[in-house]
């Protein structure tokens, strides 16, 4: 991962080896948590509609970037190229792809249009093409080598945290103007009614905000110790602080997980996996009300969250 690299350099053997650890631990767990969403867009035709279509995007791309960022350095030459290359791409990849999902919440929610389905090529040219765009003026004259389980380049024309802080920006800017507007505002004034009542008035661009709402947040969160953690290096260059930089390290290769848990949160994605565990429910387990069951039952109440955007401006 990029914000190893600038930090395994000054520190101890010890310390290396302990970060080496904790970025392989996490992000095995976020090749599992993404796993997890591309396995579920892939079994459920239900959960194939553009509403989880930008998620799938996010967690192939975190998956890819888990799975190259787990390798570590395997050895001199292509592999390490094809390793700090291949991470590179699919990181920035994955930090692209939840500012199209900030992007679409702001004109879902904040200006009310039903479009976005439309802007799909434009997302993809956007975020595979930069990625590989941003990858490629990184390696011009750049050192690539090896920085203990890292194979990254030391220097380039185009930072790796000049794209991340853009992608942060970014979604920061559209969640002040979402947070000032009048669907959050009765998203928050609304959560004291009964869940029957909020079931019966839920407008198409506060289901967006219950789909979308999580991801841009994910990001910003989980190299929030990061940001500090690059500042204090700005800073301080010759002094490292271990808790942060291992904070840092955990929380950064941990997005994937927090992805996957935001994304099994969404009562569609509760209600697809129910029913296909009712097809290999024992009947006598059938009959218990346990917590995924009861999930299905509210789930089918919310219905018209599958009904695209588009049809959604249709019916108001």
């Amino acid at each position: 991962m990029a914000a190893s690299s600038s930090i395994v350099a000054s520190l101890s053997a010890n310390d290396r080896e302990i970060l080496a650890t904790v970025n392989m631990v996490a992000s095995s767990l976020s090749l599992l948590g993404s796993g997890f969403i591309v396995l579920c867009y892939l079994l459920f035709k239900e959960l194939r509609k553009f509403s989880f279509k930008l998620v799938f995007y996010l967690a192939l791309s975190d998956m890819l970037c888990s799975f190259f960022n787990i390798i570590g350095d395997p050895s001199t030459g292509f592999f390490c190229y094809a390793q700090g290359y291949s991470t590179h791409f699919f990181c920035v990849a994955s930090f692209l792809w939840t500012t199209t999902i900030a992007f679409t919440l702001h004109r879902t929610v904040v200006q009310h249009k039903a479009d976005v389905e439309d802007l799909e090529p434009v997302f993809h040219t956007y975020v595979w093409g930069t990625s590989l765009v941003m990858t490629i003026m990184r390696s011009i004259g750049n050192h690539h080598g090896h920085i203990r389980a890292w194979c990254w380049s030391q220097s380039g024309r185009c930072s790796f945290w000049d794209i991340l802080c853009s992608a942060l920006g970014c979604n920061s800017v559209q969640w002040f103007h979402l947070s000032s507007s009048d669907t959050y505002a009765e998203k928050r004034n609304s959560s004291g009614m009964s869940e029957r009542t909020q079931q019966a008035d839920v407008r198409p661009d506060m289901r967006a905000l219950n789909r979308w709402g999580y991801y841009p947040l994910i990001l910003i969160g989980s190299w929030a110790f990061g940001t500090i953690n690059r500042i204090h290096d700005l800073m301080e260059p010759g002094h490292k602080i271990f808790w942060l930089s291992f904070l840092d390290v955990g929380t950064a290769a941990l997005m994937g997980l927090f992805n996957s848990i935001a994304y099994g949160l969404n009562a569609s994605v509760r209600r697809a996996i129910c029913e296909r565990l009712d097809l290999f429910w024992p009947e006598r387990l059938r009959r218990l009300e346990l917590p995924l069951r009861s999930s299905k039952l509210r789930g089918k109440q919310e219905e018209s969250e599958m009904v695209p955007l588009r049809v959604q401006e249709q019916q108001q």
